[in-house]
């Protein structure tokens, strides 16, 4: 009986280290399973109904409470201009203007225009809102990489009704009121988070404390909300109208799109000073906002590539996280 009790013990442990070493992966299979569940068993229809108007009901609290607990830790001091900045935002603008001007060659056809339509709403989006977190558990600096954010999140807001517009002439929205409606969009998950933040550290220090002493509160808050992103994604895929070999490039375009981001944002930050803000910023996009530039100005189709990107680039997220633990053990 003792052994087997051991056994149960060693191999709950086993398990428990293997979800804390692959969170990530954990959250998107957790996420991809139990939508594809309520989807394939016709009993739970009621019940996924009722959970999926909570869950669009709490999501946003839970990015609230996300970057809240990550902004507890940042040196507001710190949060200054830094040259990567440029470099990774000239990269993305130009980026931008190479994938417009490759959707006017390619007009003609429909699916080659929806394929490069999907990859421009993933380069044109803004940093994640959860870079800070990745950054912070690589090695990264926390506070450049929030003031990036920030700069994203203006010059995306910028972007986005200046060039959708001239792929979609028949778009409602004109370019103040989306501009607009994406800085709104944006300072409930981005900016109210940071004030909060800094009002925490400087007028209830104790509380602010308590919250920074809970390792790594905001990881595992990430990881949650992730778990929710990757359920939405599987039912954007599923329902989509698209046929499988149109959805199939458009995946393999953005696992692409992906790696080339990641590595001209590292060789960007190699060359002006900090080689992991930089890959983190040009390729951990707000694919939320990506999804929603596509569903209001393009065929929604084109958001397939928004949801297939944030899988790829959490399971690249997962793949530095483990390179980093590898690396800080053989110091250690």
């Amino acid at each position: 009986m003792a052994k087997s009790k051991s056994s149960l013990c060693s191999l709950m442990m086993s398990i428990k280290q293997f979800v804390k070493d692959w969170t990530l992966p954990v959250a998107i299979a957790v996420g991809t399973i139990v939508y594809l569940t309520f989807y394939f068993v016709p009993q739970l229809d009621t019940a996924g109904e009722t959970l999926g108007a909570v869950v669009d009901t709490i999501f946003p609290m839970m990015v609230f409470c996300t970057l809240f607990s990550t902004f507890c830790r940042i040196d507001f001091h710190q949060m200054k201009p830094h040259r990567w900045h440029v470099g990774v935002l000239l990269a993305q603008v130009l980026l931008v203007a190479l994938n417009v001007w490759i959707i006017f060659c390619v007009e003609a056809s429909f699916e080659q225009k929806i394929l490069w339509e999907s990859v421009l709403t993933c380069i044109i989006g803004p940093a994640a809102t959860a870079a800070p977190v990745v950054t912070a558990k690589i090695g990264g600096n926390i506070n450049t990489m929030t003031a990036f954010v920030v700069l994203s999140s203006f010059a995306s807001a910028l972007m986005i009704p200046t060039v959708f517009p001239l792929l979609e002439r028949g778009s409602h929205l004109t370019f103040w009121s989306a501009f607009i409606i994406i800085l709104e969009k944006l300072a409930m998950v981005l900016i109210a988070p940071l004030a909060l933040g800094w009002y925490m550290q400087h007028f209830a220090k104790r509380v602010c404390a308590w919250i920074v002493s809970i390792p790594d509160l905001s990881f595992y808050l990430w990881a949650v909300q992730l778990s929710v992103t990757s359920g939405v994604t599987v039912r954007n895929i599923v329902h989509s109208e698209a046929g499988l070999p149109v959805l199939l490039m458009i995946a393999t375009m953005s696992l692409i799109l992906c790696f080339v981001l990641f590595l001209v944002g590292r060789s960007i930050g190699r060359h002006l000073g900090d080689e992991i803000d930089g890959g983190q910023a040009l390729f951990q996009k707000n694919t939320a906002l990506s999804i929603w530039v596509a569903y209001t100005y393009l065929n929604p189709v084109a958001s397939v590539g928004a949801g297939c990107y944030v899988l790829w680039q959490n399971i690249i997220n997962s793949l530095e996280l483990w390179e980093y633990r590898r690396k800080s053990s053989i110091v250690s």
